[in-house]
């Protein structure tokens, strides 16, 4: 019977290995492999932006603004989403869009549950506002990528 010899493999060159093949990847990303997650809402490069937060820009100008101000700066009517994102969690940013809420000085945010305008492109919305509030882009409409066929 022929015996097996195993060769024993150092961690050091296969963890090295690994690294490479995932900073490879990485360094392949770009807007058409880009998927929303909420720990990583928005991709932005050049100062260009991804579709869904380029929509998103559409969308909270065609919904939110009136109340919560262009380019999510508040009014004095609601509070300023540019500040809100920077403590509001995804989940939470749903809840409250999903829910309304009551805030300060008896104002009202009503639910947008039943709004086919906000309720289908709410990861839109968030990483468009997301991508504000981490200061990444402008108060004006930012420049976008082609539309490219995106996992959501």
């Amino acid at each position: 019977m022929a015996s097996i010899r195993v060769k024993r493999l150092h961690p050091a060159p296969v963890a090295l290995s690994v690294a490479c093949a995932l900073a490879a990847g990485l360094a392949r990303a770009d807007y058409t492999t880009f998927s929303f997650s909420p720990e990583t809402p928005y991709y932005v490069e050049d100062g260009k932006v991804d579709f869904g937060t380029y929509n998103g820009f559409r969308r909270y100008h065609s919904e939110c603004h009136v109340c919560h101000g262009p380019a999510g700066l508040g009014s004095s009517y609601a509070p300023a989403l540019m500040k809100s994102l920077q403590d509001l969690t995804y989940q939470q940013f749903v809840d409250v869009v999903i829910k309304g809420r009551q805030g300060a000085n008896n104002t009202v945010m009503p639910s947008f549950a039943a709004n086919m305008n906000v309720l289908p492109y709410m990861n839109d919305i968030y990483g468009y506002l997301k991508a504000r509030s981490d200061g990444v882009i402008g108060p004006t409409r930012p420049a976008n990528f082609p539309k490219a066929a995106q996992n959501k």
